[in-house]
């Protein structure tokens, strides 16, 4: 017996990547999951790949709180708690800085930042009577800004140091606050990523073909999960980039800036 079994888990963003690599692998581990995401279709296809399961699915957008209300009231009402809360819903964005509209940060910070605030808080109260987890999805982006990534960036710093910040007041209580960081892993976030005017890309600059799985991913977080650690930082690369961005900054905007430039374009 897994030591997930009929807990209650709630996935954001679970309908697609890592959100429904999670989804999956947590169902076979005998957990109870709650997932939310905002294309219904999508929805749809994972209860139908799993309606023989624990699954509870609803179309929630997370930068809306009373959607995001709405959806943990549903879920305790349902299963009377929850022991695992993980933020992966997420956006991102490429533009440079001073091409990219307001509504374009706007959007990535009300999603990224916001919709892990308002699921967090909503849960809370239960997540800490069951003494559980609160995970946030962050990224290296959290740790190293990336050019043509500036709201993502910020979004995600935002989120490191607002969890950090909660597990510090949560010390000693039993409760476990930890945030994840996945280098560059295969899924649809590049594809639905913002451009300049707010609007999807419709495209990835990078070989998604050479990058983690999402299910390789998925299962690094739920062992981290199960261990309750502090933080992951996931591929060689991303590890490679958080040290090289701590210890040697200079070296590091040199390095990342060749990786994102090619005679003065954006070309990833």
């Amino acid at each position: 017996m897994s030591n997930f079994q009929d807990k209650i888990v709630v996935i954001t963003g679970g309908s697609d990547g890592i959100g429904k690599a999670l989804v999956q692998q947590f169902l076979a581990l005998g957990a109870k999951v709650a997932t939310c995401g905002r294309n219904t279709s999508k929805l749809a296809l994972l209860e139908q790949e799993n309606s023989n399961s624990n699954l509870f699915a609803l179309q929630v957008d997370v930068s809306n709180s009373l959607e995001v209300e709405a959806f943990m009231k549903a879920i305790i009402a349902k299963w009377n708690g929850i022991d695992i809360l993980i933020n992966n819903a997420g956006i991102s964005m490429r533009a440079l800085v001073q091409d990219t509209s307001y509504e374009t940060l706007h959007q990535v910070m009300d999603i990224n930042f916001w919709g892990t605030v308002y699921c967090t808080k909503t849960a809370l109260p239960s997540i800490l009577k069951n003494k559980g987890v609160v995970v946030g999805v962050s990224s290296i982006a959290g740790y190293r800004g990336l050019p043509g990534r500036s709201g993502y960036s910020a979004s995600k710093f935002a989120l490191n140091g607002w969890l950090e910040a909660l597990k510090t007041e949560l010390y000693g209580s039993g409760t476990h606050v930890m945030w994840v960081c996945p280098g560059f892993t295969s899924s649809n976030i590049r594809n639905a990523a913002l451009d300049k005017n707010a609007q999807a890309q419709g495209e990835s600059p990078l070989d998604e073909a050479a990058m983690m799985s999402s299910e390789a991913c998925a299962t690094h977080i739920i062992h981290a999960i199960d261990k309750r650690k502090r933080s992951l930082v996931l591929t060689f690369t991303g590890k490679r980039t958080v040290f090289m961005n701590k210890y040697f900054p200079t070296w590091a905007d040199k390095l990342v800036h060749h990786f994102f430039f090619k005679d003065g374009v954006l070309v990833k």
